[in-house]
């Protein structure tokens, strides 16, 4: 997470010619007769409160309060490219979004997960890695202009598996494992994930994620030689592979030895830098910021597991209000109990649960490598998401609705996931110290 200073910056509304939800009116009736805590308007006190946790630990809180609504949320109204005119809007995963201060002045910065055209998703390859700029929130959102760098080319498109011819003696753009592939079952293969865009001590980075069918799945980080738009390079530590460690992991299809910690985030603070990977595991960079320090069996942080522990991914640290957070994506599951009422939990499987909702669930602790507290849903439906800070101070998260799996998978709302939203979340406090999707309790308002 990025902040920067805002003297003489004004707040303002983030809905002018923003694309609304309309969300609520197709939330289920189970969740909104789920407990709701008792009201705490933010006129009434500095800070909101914090919910009791709920019990047994694990349990998820699936209440309306904490969804991305129309009154604390909105989706970004992305400059369209060919493929995404017959939708209307990008198609996205995993959403990025970040806030930086460059040439004097705050420029958003956007990402994520994109398919190729004629693909219904991103796999099993898709066609690299797009950048979109803005100076507010509500646009105008354009393509960063990459025009210079490889005329006659798709604009915004920084990376792509398909870039090998600008590989060159000891600069390397794509490395022999991240190139696109065949195979008979599935054809052309080899896909980028999860983007993310950091600044660090000068210069732009971009750390991402090979997918299932690359030749290795992992996570990798690209260096900037110019400005935003690139030229981007590989470091010279993954050039023969991702980050981390190989092991037994991902789908049957997926040679052995061939899968890496997927899903690498990036967290800096002075003149350090720490790699964040899936789902435990972070290192520090060289000073050099050519590789990581601990290249093998790299340390865990030290948090409060759930049992049984689920397949946790898109694990993102940020600091707010000197706290560090500590944010995974769980899959709630939900089941109809003895008493006909439905429940919601992120540590229960198998036969009568079935998943409903891709969740961030945060800890907080003092310290980056923890231990970190209990966790808690600070939003229903954010998962594989980041927070960021607006140019007034303000604090979001970004989702994108997992159109895979779940709740927004029905048929009848398949069409409005993968999309690239924001929603505002809220801080408890320095007491607190939790952080909630904005609640409709406390005082929602998206106007700054």
């Amino acid at each position: 997470m990025t902040g920067f200073d805002n003297h003489g910056l004004r707040r303002r509304s983030l809905l002018a010619g923003a694309v609304g939800l309309g969300a609520a009116a197709a939330l289920p009736m189970s969740a909104a007769r789920a407990a709701s805590g008792p009201a705490d308007p933010a006129s009434m006190r500095r800070y909101p409160a914090n919910w009791p946790d709920l019990q047994p630990y694990g349990t998820a809180d699936a209440r309306l309060d904490l969804w991305p609504r129309e009154d604390n949320s909105f989706i970004l109204p992305l400059e369209l490219r060919p493929r995404d005119k017959d939708r209307g809007v990008v198609w996205m995963r995993d959403f990025y979004v970040n806030c930086f201060q460059d040439e004097g002045g705050p420029v958003y910065v956007a990402t994520g997960t994109t398919r190729a055209p004629g693909l219904d998703i991103a796999a099993p390859w898709n066609d690299g890695i797009f950048l979109w700029v803005a100076h507010s929130l509500n646009g105008p959102w354009r393509l960063i202009d990459t025009t210079r760098i490889r005329p006659g080319a798709e604009k915004g498109k920084v990376w792509s598996p398909e870039f090998t011819d600008e590989n060159t003696g000891g600069r390397t753009v794509v490395a022999p494992w991240q190139q696109y592939w065949y195979d008979d079952t599935f054809g052309k293969r080899g896909e980028v994930w999860a983007p993310e865009v950091h600044r660090f001590n000068g210069k732009w980075y971009i750390v991402a994620c090979m997918g299932d069918h690359s030749q290795k799945v992992g996570s990798f980080m690209l260096v900037s030689e110019g400005g935003l738009e690139g030229p981007y390079r590989l470091i010279e530590g993954n050039v023969d592979k991702p980050f981390g460690d190989s092991f037994i992991g991902g789908p049957n299809f997926i040679k052995p030895g061939s899968y890496y910690h997927i899903d690498g985030s990036f967290y800096s603070e002075g003149d350090d830098a720490w790699l964040v990977l899936h789902n435990d595991l972070y290192s520090k960079f060289r000073p050099d910021m050519e590789d990581i320090v601990t290249t093998t069996h790299l340390p865990v942080f030290s948090q409060m597991p759930y049992a049984p522990e689920p397949y946790r991914e898109g694990v993102y640290v940020f600091k707010y209000g000197g706290k560090y957070f500590l944010s995974q994506a769980v899959w709630d599951r939900q089941w109809n109990a003895a008493d006909g009422g439905t429940q919601y939990a992120y540590n229960k499987s198998g036969a009568g649960t079935a998943q409903y909702q891709y969740d961030s669930v945060l800890a907080v602790a003092d310290h980056f490598e923890g231990p970190y507290s209990v966790r808690w849903t600070a939003g229903v439906g954010l998962g594989h998401n980041n927070f960021f800070e607006d140019r007034s101070g303000k604090l979001w998260s970004t989702f994108f609705r997992n159109p895979n799996q779940g709740y927004w998978a029905d048929p009848s709302r398949v069409a409005q996931g993968a999309v690239p939203g924001i929603v505002q979340m809220e801080w408890t406090g320095p007491s607190g110290n939790r952080v909630y999707t904005k609640r409709r309790n406390h005082g929602s308002t998206i106007n700054g």
